[in-house]
């Protein structure tokens, strides 16, 4: 298919749209599903010492139980936008919110590590096909400033999912007792599950006459996961203190670099593309918003999970105290998204560059002034900069999603999501190792502050690096 031909079906599928009078209630439906898929990666993180205890086996082992799920999640979001894009958004809803139930019953129920382990990959594969639908539906069913609206909301589910995860566990655990209390994690998933997949079937519209040629791109598939996996293998096992794995770096940029030829090859002979790379080099905004959410993501991954971790390992807080302290991101991000996702068409990329400058901001207070703080003045300086953090975290994720994908067609809206999540959930697997690795690496030879410091720096360059890639895209208008 030629560009020509493929900016005049754009350009026809905005003059035919007739807006659903159902969207919003199908997108509030849709955001609670996201928001149980995505809550999932971080809620597990105050809960590592309790499984270990309960399941009675080594750190190396449970913190699989966190790292496979984001590597079986991240490995399936692009493939799972493609099916949806292809086959219907509710027929995959449906199907992933029937895995993830099943899958969430089989974690909180299994009697060893190694069923949890498998149970959890299984669930974020599940994961995986579900995430993508949100930005699906939202290319679908949403045009001009309704849409920023709509990924203002679901920018506020990305951030307030990531950083309600630590303070909810600590909620459940301090209920239901930290040997066991672990397995409600997972079980709330199944009532909550059932719930949602009962609204899918009422509201998510299928398949639609618009939704173009189903044929899958299976090698893609493969070539894309392989690339995935050779990434985010190495990330995971250094979490767990395994290297050899580090070995598959190298087929990173060979599975890579024969991934975006075959998609090009297959654009060539008019077959359907898994992910039409085109969009990378053609569609405004794409390449830049990509590079930016990763980037965001690694740095702001690693700041909430090394601050939890510091609180409890070395001041001594308990699950439930560590994720209160930390809790004000989520506070800043819930106020600061929706407004951000109403504004971002008028003002655009300069959003994206305020809220980066104010989440560097806020890290930087937290890593000169925490680590000198005693536990009992702590709150003074973790609470407003942290907050302040989350007021430009939350203004960050809605703005770039929406003018990534504003020029993407919406016939290739999951797949194209899908590619910014699986950036996003790579940033977060690569800032969680870092992260810890440099603060772990740091406390053997410095004093625990110090090294929680350092970590922090990490994270605010890394701030700086997405903060660039956004002064570049606004320069370019």
């Amino acid at each position: 298919m030629s560009e020509d031909t493929a900016a005049e079906q754009h350009t026809a599928s905005y003059d035919d749209f007739q807006p659903d009078p159902r969207r919003w209630r199908i997108l509030g439906v849709s955001l609670v599903v996201g928001f149980m898929s995505l809550l999932d990666v971080s809620i597990v993180n105050v809960a590592v010492p309790s499984m270990q205890k309960g399941l009675h086996t080594s750190p190396a082992t449970v913190q699989w139980v966190v790292s496979g799920y984001a590597l079986a999640f991240g490995l399936v979001l692009v493939a799972g936008g493609r099916l949806g894009d292809a086959f219907g958004r509710r027929r995959l809803m449906v199907v992933g919110l029937c895995g993830f139930v099943l899958s969430s019953a089989a974690v909180g129920l299994a009697p060893t590590a190694g069923l949890v382990v498998a149970a959890r990959l299984v669930q974020g594969a599940t994961a995986g096909l579900l995430t993508p639908q949100n930005s699906g539906l939202i290319q679908q069913l949403f045009r001009g400033p309704e849409r920023g609206r709509a990924f203002g909301l679901f920018g506020f589910t990305v951030s307030v999912s990531s950083a309600t995860g630590p303070v909810l566990g600590g909620l459940i655990l301090a209920a239901a007792g930290e040997e066991n209390g672990w397995r409600y994690l997972f079980l709330i998933n199944v009532p909550i599950g059932l719930a949602a997949l009962f609204f899918v079937v009422r509201l998510v519209p299928g398949r639609s006459a618009s939704s173009g040629d189903a044929r899958i791109d299976v090698v893609g598939a493969a070539l894309l996961g392989g690339t995935v996996v050779a990434l985010l293998l190495p990330v995971v096992s250094v979490e767990g203190e395994t290297y050899w794995p580090l070995a598959f770096l190298v087929l990173v940029p060979v599975l890579a670099i024969a991934f975006v030829r075959w998609e090009r090859r297959t654009v060539r002979r008019e077959r359907p593309p898994l992910l039409d790379v085109s969009l990378l080099r053609r569609v405004r905004g794409y390449a830049g918003g990509l590079a930016i959410g990763t980037l965001y993501f690694t740095g702001f991954t690693g700041t909430l999970l090394v601050t939890s971790y510091y609180l409890q390992d070395a001041l001594g807080f308990g699950p439930l105290h560590a994720g209160l302290l930390i809790s004000p991101f989520a506070v800043g991000a819930a106020v600061s998204a929706p407004v951000a996702g109403r504004v971002v068409t008028d003002v655009g990329r300069l959003v994206t560059v305020c809220a980066l400058s104010v989440v560097a901001l806020g890290v930087a207070v937290v890593a000169v002034f925490v680590p000198s703080l005693g536990p009992d003045h702590l709150w003074w300086v973790s609470v407003p900069a942290l907050l302040v953090a989350g007021l430009g975290g939350g203004a960050v994720v809605s703005p770039n999603m929406t003018l990534s994908l504003m020029e993407v067609p919406p016939r290739m809206g999951g797949a194209a999501g899908g590619a910014l999540q699986t950036g996003q959930r790579i940033g977060s697997s690569v800032g969680a190792a870092l992260l810890m690795t440099v603060y772990s690496v740091a406390s053997a030879h410095l004093a625990s502050g110090q090294a929680l410091r350092l970590a922090l720096v990490c994270a605010v360059l890394l701030t700086l690096a997405a903060l660039a890639m956004a002064v570049r895209d606004w320069r370019r208008g």
